[in-house]
């Protein structure tokens, strides 16, 4: 058996993508599972390839485990830990634009995600606003 997750596209345009991802463990958890695949985002009106993206806004809920989100590359860097039992919101684009990825050799763009301390039951709702990069 594996954790019961769901992948949704609220928005996806030329500028923004507003992603939400959910997950019901039954104690298995992810480790390192690509949940933001630029490449599987729409081309822009130019017809240019997503190649990155920014993130402006994060909201959150996690109840029993935590998750540790991170941005893709041949050494994974930590973007934002999660942790259990919590609910927040971290408006980046009030501050500054967003945080841009910087992962380094290896890096793919993508955005993995890695439970914590996860056992049957636990879940997580997380939404991303993304400001997606071209070239």
């Amino acid at each position: 058996m594996a954790d019961a997750v769901t992948s949704q596209t609220i928005q996806d345009d030329d500028r923004l993508a507003v992603m939400k991802f959910t997950n019901v463990s039954d104690g298995t958890g992810e480790s390192a599972v690509k949940k933001v695949d630029v490449s599987a985002l729409v081309t822009n009106s130019r017809g240019e390839t997503c190649t990155g993206v920014y993130v402006s806004k994060i909201w959150w809920a996690t109840v029993g485990m935590g998750v540790k989100i991170e941005f893709d590359a041949s050494t994974n860097v930590l973007l934002i830990g999660l942790p259990a039992d919590s609910t927040g919101d971290e408006y980046y684009s009030d501050s500054f634009t967003a945080i841009p990825n910087n992962a380094g050799g290896g890096k793919t763009g993508d955005i993995d995600f890695t439970t914590i301390g996860h056992s049957s039951g636990d879940t997580y709702s997380i939404i991303f606003e993304l400001i997606k990069k071209y070239g």
